[in-house]
């Protein structure tokens, strides 16, 4: 699933809990912003979504549009994840 700042590609695990990896390329940013995506991205996962998740090896990839783009647009596309998830998990029962 493609967003505006971020690409998820997601699929079943066998580990039984939900589990994230992110991929944040550098495109000429500081490290000062490259850490802090990563940290709002982290905290989003943590706070919202790890516990509402089925069983997933999720992986995030933050576009180049995602260093500029305001928490909140980020936490309504890591909710639209969540919620297409849930959508299909549900259709799929």
């Amino acid at each position: 699933m493609r967003t505006g700042h971020l690409d998820f590609l997601w699929l079943d695990n066998t580990a039984g809990l939900p589990r994230m990896g992110l991929i944040v390329p550098k495109y000429q940013s500081t490290g000062v912003a490259r850490n802090r995506l990563r940290r709002r991205l982290k905290e989003l996962w943590r706070r919202e979504v790890q516990g509402a998740t089925p069983p997933f090896d999720l992986l995030v990839r933050a576009r180049r549009e995602a260093y500029g783009a305001p928490f909140s647009a980020l936490r309504s596309e890591v909710h639209a994840w969540r919620d297409a998830v849930a959508g299909g998990a549900d259709a799929a029962s």
